[in-house]
């Protein structure tokens, strides 16, 4: 049984209604899967590692008749004949982003985008591999809770109130039927599972891939530094490189095993990342 199963063959309906736009890039879907409960799947890893010399530049003899009249000093030919290493190329900025869901739809509130980026920053020196940005982060976190429902967190990222999913007890239409797995330590049902925090882990998926994105010692689930780094952890796992859009794609579906859940998150990750609003018409439905 995969480790990150989903509330409902689709995808999870919240307590709150969540409105969504978005932008397909080019060639991403090419059918949609058929409804049903996401896996954990145990791809391969496929990393490629590049390595550059640098140049070797050979210094000229100088001619007889230059050396007679103009000898060069030992001291001076180096620095005449220094070779500047090329500049790598620089990584595009995203753009500054409105902070209220009230003002754009594609806005991030000043203490998500914090915790996203922090995620991929502690993923980037424990993960390298991976590749993961931040912007593939907060596209999931627009989809599942639309930023914490706008943002409402303090500082250190502790939700004002507490997010749960549905109770998976079969009494939703389409929903799994998921018994308790944490003696309701984490969403208050000893009886049925709920989605927890503003990046909805199941309490099994989120006992896996815990984690402690704030530094305070404490992985909790309502936290978003804590569920943000949870989530980097949970897409990067198995050795996946999330520079290749193939194995981005196949992460995201541990999320929701549907290519339109893809397809919305990816949106949302372009559009934080060049600024481009998503629009209604360019996304497929989540059913």
């Amino acid at each position: 049984m995969g480790r990150h199963r989903r509330a409902s063959n689709s995808t999870m309906r919240r307590n709150s209604v969540i409105a969504l736009t978005g932008l397909v890039p080019a060639g991403l879907i090419t059918a949609a899967s058929s409804a049903g409960a996401a896996e954990y799947l145990p791809f391969m890893a496929s990393e490629s590692t590049t390595e550059q010399s640098e140049p070797v530049v050979e210094t000229p003899r100088p001619l007889a008749s230059e050396t007679d009249a103009q000898p060069v000093a030992a001291a001076e030919a180096p620095v005449a004949l220094a070779v500047a290493a090329a500049p790598q190329p620089a990584v595009a900025p995203t753009p500054e982003l409105p902070t209220s869901l009230m003002a754009s739809p594609i806005a991030i509130p000043t203490v998500n985008v914090s915790a996203y980026k922090n995620a991929e920053q502690i993923l980037t020196a424990e993960l390298p591999g991976c590749g993961i940005s931040w912007t593939v982060i907060a596209g999931i976190g627009r989809v599942e809770s639309t930023h914490a429902n706008n943002g409402k967190a303090d500082d250190a990222g502790e939700l004002f109130e507490p997010i749960l999913g549905p109770r998976l007890d079969g009494s939703l239409a389409g929903n799994n039927v998921i018994a308790d797995t944490d003696g309701g330590a984490l969403d208050g049902d000893p009886h049925f599972d709920r989605a927890v925090g503003p990046m909805q882990f199941l309490p099994e998926t989120w006992n896996h891939y815990h984690a402690d994105g704030n530094g305070d010692g404490i992985s909790d689930p309502q936290n978003l530094y804590d569920a943000a780094l949870a989530t980097g952890k949970y897409l990067c796992d198995g050795g996946l490189d999330l520079r290749d859009l193939g194995q981005t794609t196949k992460a995201i579906l541990r999320y929701n095993n549907s290519m339109a859940y893809v397809a919305n998150v990816l949106a949302w990750s372009t559009g934080y990342a060049t600024g481009i609003v998503p629009t209604s018409d360019e996304l497929p439905r989540i059913h």
